[in-house]
């Protein structure tokens, strides 16, 4: 009965950070609830769009929503690790004595939105690794802890190339999700332009904080998974490797590369807090499936017969849960 009152309220809290964000974001319901499942869970959140879309008014919107401190990076070629980071800088103190002090970049804050994350140069990108994974800092012989909750979400464009640097595998593993922005439809483009005609800030007010979430966070990991259900998640990352013997034909015909294991801790984790935000305090094989896209589209390499059949990063991961639930 304890539960159940708590996962009430963890549902009815969610629907009040949706009911806030549709204040200022059109449409887009998928990528709502997953940005949302990401940042309860603890993961960042590689967006991707063609520009005007809403990606970068989403995030900001979010800060807003959370009340967490906001903090945006323009990602650019010429942005050096120390522009994201923060620097040791030599300064004069009360009494005029030369001393070196750590002058803090924009990657402290708890919600980072880094814009156009596929601009900036391999070593740049490198700074990304560790506070994207252990949510910490190490300048000089120094290390940061950075304050919790802490989450990066990221943008990138797909169709620009020119001046842009493909992130390293073990970068995009870093993110829990990777979420596709699509086109608005004609009704959605209409309310867009309606309210873009009234204010082009956002409306969005605080429904919850920091502590908050860390709460909700704590309430996702105590939701028990069945072993049936784990070993559905094991076997449907296992199965994206077609190196393996038992992996499923389409893999074997479309996969080039296959997901870390940290693709099956994101389904797990992931789906613990999208069963909360459905009533449920147990994990289903739906909510794994339900996740499948996001967790893995990013994870895999289709193969040159995949794109001969045009087919989609999606289009195999589909075949690839239909194929997981006949074994």
């Amino acid at each position: 009965m304890e539960n159940m009152e708590k996962v009430k309220k963890f549902s009815e809290t969610v629907s009040l950070i949706k009911a806030e964000l549709r204040k200022d974001v059109v449409g887009q319901n998928e990528i709502v609830d997953n940005v949302i499942i990401a940042i309860i869970a603890g993961g960042n959140v590689l967006l991707e769009g063609v520009p005007g879309v809403g990606k970068t008014r989403l995030v900001r919107s979010l800060g807003r929503t959370l009340s967490l401190p906001f903090s945006r990076i323009q990602f650019t070629p010429d942005l050096m690790p120390s522009d994201v980071t923060g620097t040791n800088v030599i300064e004069k103190d009360a009494t005029g004595k030369m001393v070196s002090s750590f002058r803090k970049g924009p990657i402290f804050a708890n919600l980072v939105l880094a814009d156009e994350i596929n601009r900036a140069t391999p070593k740049t990108q490198s700074a990304m690794l560790e506070v994207m994974q252990e949510h910490k800092i190490t300048v000089g012989n120094d290390r940061y802890d950075l304050e919790e909750p802490f989450f990066v979400l990221a943008t990138e464009n797909p169709i620009e190339q020119d001046g842009t640097y493909p992130l390293p595998e073990a970068q995009m593993d870093r993110f829990v999700f990777k979420l596709i922005m699509k086109f608005p439809s004609d009704e959605e483009l209409v309310d867009i332009v309606n309210m873009t005609q009234i204010t082009l800030d956002e409306n969005a007010q605080a429904v919850v904080d920091g502590p908050t979430i860390l709460e909700m966070r704590q309430l996702a990991s105590q939701v028990p998974v069945i072993d049936d259900v784990v070993k559905y998640a094991v076997k449907l990352v296992s199965n994206t490797h077609a190196e393996l013997e038992k992996s499923p034909d389409c893999t074997k015909k479309y996969i080039k590369y296959g997901a870390s294991p940290r693709a099956a801790q994101a389904l797990i984790t992931c789906a613990k807090v999208r069963a909360l935000i459905n009533g449920n305090f147990n994990v289903s094989y739906e909510d794994i499936e339900a996740l499948a896209r996001p967790v893995l589209r990013h994870r895999i390499k289709i193969n040159y017969t995949a794109v001969n059949e045009k087919l989609t990063v999606d289009d195999v991961i589909d075949l690839l849960v239909k194929e997981t639930k006949k074994k």
